[in-house]
């Protein structure tokens, strides 16, 4: 799997997480979804993300078509 890749299952399964949370726990978990949703915007804008940062180290291997997580 690539790390593009990964990185867009991590995060949609994270969001799916927090909705549920959201109807479960507390309205707090909307939070959650938030930072998702602000993390994947500066990504887009800046190249920077931390999950893929953290999936290298594990091992993911990288994807041949470049994009913003997999430098």
């Amino acid at each position: 799997m690539s790390i593009e890749r990964a990185v867009t299952a991590f995060a949609g399964v994270m969001v799916l997480i927090s909705v549920a949370l959201t109807q479960l726990v507390s309205p707090w978990w909307w939070l959650m979804t938030a930072f998702i949703g602000i993390n994947l915007l500066q990504s887009s804008f800046t190249g920077f993300c931390p999950a893929a940062m953290v999936m290298r180290r594990l091992g993911v291997g990288r994807g041949t078509t470049g994009g913003c997580c997999g430098k």
